[in-house]
């Protein structure tokens, strides 16, 4: 792969936001959820699928729900979405993990609804905790009908394997 033009992307695990200049030559270890970790010069990147461009590759299709969708479609899409967020460095998406511990619908007095997320992180000093919590309130903003998406990162109860779903655990060999 080599970048078309510059692009954002974040270091994994650090959590800090760096320009690739375009001409940069990597490769995609893991394009999962709409986003992409490439590995460059050494060192991982997470690059957002806004900027699918970048790497010559086609962005996310938008979101689509029914008018009339009810709060049960909604809630699905919305679990839809956590699916589609995923650990840059683990090819399992946060649900399966088992990071998402409450997903909370309300609707306000307006039509639309927000939506309440309480995650955690597989590590507590993990550099890339504010990009995960972005990520997932950026993907749920992008439903239609979900005004605003309130993000919460906790630490109780802490995190453990045990919490990860079967799925997860034989995604990652840890039986």
């Amino acid at each position: 792969m080599r970048l078309e033009r510059d692009c954002e992307a974040v270091m994994v695990p650090q959590g800090d936001v760096v320009t690739l200049p375009a001409g940069q030559a990597g490769y995609i270890t893991q394009a999962l959820g709409g986003s992409f970790t490439v590995y460059v010069d050494g060192n991982l990147f997470r690059i957002k699928g806004s900027d699918a461009d970048a790497l010559g590759k086609a962005a996310p299709p938008p979101l689509e729900l029914p008018v009339d969708a009810d709060d049960e479609a909604v809630e699905r899409l919305v679990w839809d979405q956590l699916r589609t967020c995923f650990d840059p460095e683990i090819p399992v998406n946060i649900v399966e993990l088992g990071l998402v511990y409450d997903c909370v619908l309300e609707h306000r007095e307006d039509g639309m609804r927000t939506v309440e997320v309480r995650m955690t992180l597989t590590a507590p000093g993990c550099g890339m905790g504010d990009i995960l919590v972005d990520d997932v309130r950026t993907k749920l903003e992008l439903i239609p009908t979900i005004a605003e998406a309130d993000v919460e990162l906790v630490f109780d109860p802490p995190w453990n394997q045990g919490m990860m779903s079967e799925i997860a655990r034989l995604e990652t060999g840890m039986f």
